[in-house]
């Protein structure tokens, strides 16, 4: 399935910030969708602000029009403030994308479980996010920092605990 760039994408000024206050928050919101939606199409969990530049999310070859490092800072900081981005390190040059929130992961997670009739059972981590079981689930393959901070939630809920199995990590459902 190949994604899909919305209309602005081929609209030269969209990627040039605009002036006016009003227009600059509908070019923002339609920037920060578009980043969410090309990393959940793509799952891409983290992001470098200097080669996001190069990508094709901000780089548009076709109309050859690229965003420039601080406009990609000022979309990267909406999207902190909209809770689906963290800063790496203090110069904010890395990222972690949150496309979809660690308590939307736990409850799709939490409803494969459920639906698998797998309520108190344990799982490693490893098994949960890159098992057979989960090959058609959408959380298979969600990286670890997004998995603990997701089963951290259900934790937290009551519907989950996190232990220690041998030298790892593992989870076990109620």
């Amino acid at each position: 399935m190949s994604f899909e760039w919305p209309w602005q994408y081929n609209f030269p000024p969209f990627f040039t910030l605009q002036p006016n206050v009003d227009t600059r928050q509908k070019q923002l919101a339609a920037w920060c969708s578009l980043a969410l939606s090309f990393c959940r199409h793509h799952k891409v969990y983290t992001l470098d602000v200097m080669e996001a530049q190069e990508s094709p999310v901000f780089n548009n070859k076709k109309i050859e029009r690229k965003l420039s490092t601080e406009a990609i800072q000022v979309i990267f900081e909406e999207l902190r403030k909209k809770g689906n981005l963290e800063w790496l390190d203090k110069n904010k040059t890395r990222c972690l994308v949150m496309w979809r929130r660690p308590e939307e992961w736990g409850k799709l997670i939490y409803h494969w479980v459920s639906k698998s009739g797998m309520v108190n059972s344990v799982f490693t981590l490893y098994e949960l996010c890159n098992g057979e079981d989960t090959e058609s689930e959408e959380f298979h393959g969600l990286e670890e920092w997004m998995l603990l901070r997701s089963l951290q939630a259900l934790q937290t809920d009551g519907k989950a605990e996190i232990i220690t199995i041998d030298d790892g990590k593992g989870v076990k459902f109620f």
